[in-house]
């Protein structure tokens, strides 16, 4: 699919998913707590399957709420003390918990507080709850409970739920969210239900998952694409059975809520003396599948995506950061979804080039459906070789012109060889794009180039071999979704930068 086409009413959403909340606030009399799975602020996946929904979304919509709504962000005890990495990021869970306050007070929603979830005594999880309140935020603790979720005598008791510090909350709207899964949000809204409930005050639980689509087929494109995007978690997509029975309507979930749901619906009428929900669709309040306004361009897109994940998942395995049992589901993926690796355009003209030039290539399919392809020089790796020449061709610049002087990349070549360790002497992107800046500051035409770099977001892009981290968050950072072979430039060494 040529990058562009829109497939998603990014309004109708802002509009319809705060409205529909809201109405799940008043039902409960008033307060809900609001399990919010999934990105807030970065839901890039949402944005490649659904073309229009914008990465940051659900803070819009959120936004439009804020009068009403704070934040409690949950994080698993263990998390810290075992320095878990937000893989996209690149950065700990406690450390994303840091800059997910900055990034929610940036934009003018309340935090109320952070939870560590399964606190057991570990040592770093205190350290982080010393750090957090000389920074003036509120922490509570919650704890192990043995026989979770099954024991719910126990679970819902004063040595349960109960030995939980209760979250002191002023809004209607209470959002809790995390770093990541496994970080403990629906203990977190099910605790807190119960410490409500003993001093009296009605409140309620949602669960917000963007995926998978509850009202769209089982099989649908954009919910294969989250089965590819959780192939490591074994999430499995299937027809909620309560909802079917209850109402008579197929409804998509997937495998873990529904699993849990009997438990949950137990839990519920136990603090509560009834459940209010017949299904685990029931608890959610997404309304994403309600603002799909091109059904076929998300079909393409979410195919495109199934394909991506697929070269994530073997490039892991060849980095020994994933397994082959990823790569198998994905495999059948893109057979459900009727895609192959040759289906993402880009695969075909890197490797191409790659063949052709015996050393390393790279393809960028631009917005209106070129590609521009980029060879390994002395120069330039062929990343920034792809970079530079897509620039040009958005500018209407000619690809015989330097937007960069030889005389100024060779300096630059002996500084990282000569002084700073590097083996390799050709610039990554991130190198070319700063050099790139001081050559704009005299010559036009690398200022008319620097002007390109927005046009570059929502791009695709491919490389013939693995790359290093460095460039892949530079493609990262600029937008462009970036695949890659999953075989490194030599074999014949084990450490690879």
């Amino acid at each position: 699919m040529t990058p562009g086409k829109l497939g998603f009413d990014h309004e109708k959403y802002l509009e319809t998913q705060s409205q529909h909340i809201l109405e799940r606030i008043g039902r409960f009399g008033g307060k809900l707590y609001l399990e919010f799975g999934g990105k807030l602020f970065d839901d890039y996946h949402a944005s490649r399957v659904l073309p229009g929904f914008q990465p940051d979304s659900k803070v819009r919509m959120l936004l439009q709420l804020k009068d009403q709504a704070e934040i409690v962000i949950a994080i698993n005890a263990a998390d810290i003390e075992k320095n878990k990495i937000r893989r996209d990021l690149g950065i700990t869970y406690d450390a994303d918990v840091l800059r997910l306050i900055d990034a929610f007070r940036e934009i003018g929603l309340y935090v109320g507080s952070v939870v560590l979830t399964r606190f057991n005594g570990q040592s770093a999880a205190e350290a982080f709850q010393q750090r957090l309140e000389a920074l003036g935020v509120k922490v509570y603790r919650h704890y192990p409970i043995p026989g979770y979720p099954n024991n719910l005598p126990f679970i819902v008791s004063e040595e349960g739920y109960g030995r939980n510090e209760y979250i002191e909350t002023s809004r209607s709207l209470v959002v809790v969210t995390a770093p990541g899964p496994g970080s403990g949000k629906m203990a977190t809204c099910l605790s807190q239900l119960y410490h409500e409930h003993k001093r009296g005050v009605r409140a309620g639980y949602a669960k917000f998952e963007t995926f998978p689509i509850w009202n769209l087929p089982l099989k649908h494109p954009v919910n294969l694409a989250y089965e590819a995007a959780t192939a490591d978690l074994n999430d499995v997509n299937m027809i909620d059975p309560f909802h079917l029975e209850a109402y008579g309507v197929t409804a998509v979930n997937y495998n873990r809520d529904v699993e849990v749901f009997p438990v949950l619906s137990a839990m519920m009428e136990k603090i509560a003396g009834r459940s209010p929900y017949r299904s685990p669709t029931d608890m959610g309040v997404n309304m994403a599948g309600n603002c799909i306004v091109d059904d076929e361009a998300c079909k393409e897109a979410s195919r495109q995506e199934i394909v991506r994940r697929y070269y994530i998942a073997l490039c892991e395995q060849r980095r020994g950061q994933g397994d082959a049992e990823s790569v198998y589901k994905l495999e059948l993926l893109m057979n459900q979804a009727g895609v192959t690796p040759a289906d993402r355009a880009v695969t075909g003209p890197a490797n191409r080039r790659a063949q052709e030039t015996g050393s390393p290539a790279v393809a960028i399919q631009l917005a209106d459906g070129r590609i521009i392809t980029g060879k390994t020089t002395e120069l330039l790796g062929a990343l920034s070789a792809a970079l530079l020449n897509a620039l040009k061709a958005l500018a209407g610049i000619p690809k015989a012109v330097h937007l960069i002087d030889p005389a100024v990349i060779e300096p630059i070549q002996k500084l990282k060889t000569l002084h700073l360790g590097s083996r390799n002497p050709r610039l990554h992107t991130d190198e070319v794009l700063v050099a790139l800046a001081m050559s704009a500051v005299t010559d036009p035409q690398a200022q008319r180039a620097m002007e390109q770099l927005p046009a570059l977001r929502g791009c695709i892009a491919h490389s013939s071999v693995l790359l290093s981290h460095v460039d892949e968050d530079t493609f990262r950072r600029l937008g462009v979704d970036l695949t890659c072979e999953p075989q490194y430039q030599t074999n014949d060494r084990l450490y690879h930068r």
